[in-house]
């Protein structure tokens, strides 16, 4: 079930994740109104369950997001399906536009929409991800212990994660695909570690019984593996933030793009924050969630003393506060009655 969304909130939370959940938490126990609107898309949904994360330990990721969404509820916020297409400055608040027709308004927003992996072309891989295709150590290091890992070259951390992949296991292979091979003090480091390179295009995933039995060559070749580790290009979902001037840019690893922001989450647009992978390309679900929570704090804080200022502004000079009041009553009415 879904909440019915209203006509405008203290603050509107984009994306309803980790992040999202954590941040309209925050900000529903601070008595805001608040709504989180969730395209229904997480990252993590291939996977069997969240990794890492302390007394949540192996929770399916549905789970997790159900509990998350009945714990906002529970302290008076919403929780809506929907997607947004758009959003616009409107006053001194936001109009978000949703792909349904709908919109709502907000003083301020809370961006969590994630990012979006772009996988390798390499056929029968998509088809494995999140379950012996892997990315991440932290998440799928321990489920995959001991095994015959394969780490597929496609991007500038390939080898780190080859290093990385090898405290799992002593048979790790690096398949240079469509890069070249590793030279200097990279091929030192694989070779100190005992890690063999294949070189070589991988043109498919050699699948037995469900389950990846080897990596197939473009000369016909078949290296036995049963893990692949592959580094997606992540890019950030934030293109409806275009028309506010916030566009993802390319994150210094090179390992793809995100939403620039301050410690707190707070980026170069005035009223709009963002949590967690929509801005830390590598935050897992435990660091999205305090991520969410920090910014829902400040953006707290922030209405906190937009408020305080105004209320000295009335108490120096009640009428000009009422003339005030009045007028931006009247432009409501005008704007709901499409004027």
């Amino acid at each position: 079930m879904t909440d019915r969304l209203r006509n405008s909130y203290d603050v509107v939370v984009v994306g309803g994740g980790a992040a999202g959940l954590s941040g309209a938490l925050m900000l529903a126990r601070a008595r805001r109104s608040v709504v989180a609107i969730d395209a229904g898309a997480p990252r993590n949904a291939p996977a069997a369950g969240v990794h890492g994360l302390l007394a949540r330990e192996g929770m399916a990721p549905s789970e997790l997001l159900e509990r998350g969404r009945a714990e906002v509820r529970g302290y008076g916020g919403h929780v809506v399906s929907g997607e947004v297409e758009g959003v616009a400055r409107d006053g001194d608040g936001f109009e978000v536009a949703l792909a349904d027709g709908g919109s709502v308004r907000a003083r301020r927003l809370l961006v969590t929409t994630g990012l979006v992996d772009e996988l390798p072309d390499v056929p029968g891989l998509r088809a494995r991800w999140g379950r012996d295709v892997v990315h991440c150590p932290y998440c799928h290091g321990w489920e995959v212990r001991d095994g015959a890992i394969g780490v597929l070259a496609c991007g500038p951390m390939s080898v780190h994660q080859a290093l990385l992949f090898r405290q799992w296991s002593d048979d790790v292979t690096l398949f240079s695909h469509t890069m070249p091979a590793p030279t200097g003090e990279e091929a030192e480091q694989l070779a100190a570690r005992g890690i063999r390179v294949v070189e070589g295009e991988v043109a498919s995933l050699e699948i037995a019984e469900d389950r990846l039995a080897g990596l197939r060559l473009s000369d016909g070749t078949v290296v036995g593996r049963e893990v692949l580790v592959v580094a997606p290009r992540m890019v950030a979902r934030a293109g409806f933030l275009a028309a506010l001037g916030l566009r993802p840019v390319e994150h210094p690893s090179g390992a793809g793009e995100y939403i620039p922001a301050d410690a707190d989450g707070r980026t170069d647009v005035p009223g709009v924050w963002v949590a967690g992978n929509v801005t830390d390309l590598v935050a897992q679900v435990g660091a999205a969630a305090a991520a969410g929570a920090m910014a829902a704090a400040r953006i707290n804080a922030d209405l906190i003393a937009e408020e305080t200022r105004r209320a000295v502004a009335a108490h120096r000079d009640p009428f000009s506060a009422e003339n005030e009041a009045r007028v931006a009553e009247l432009v409501a009415g005008d704007r709901r009655h499409g004027l």
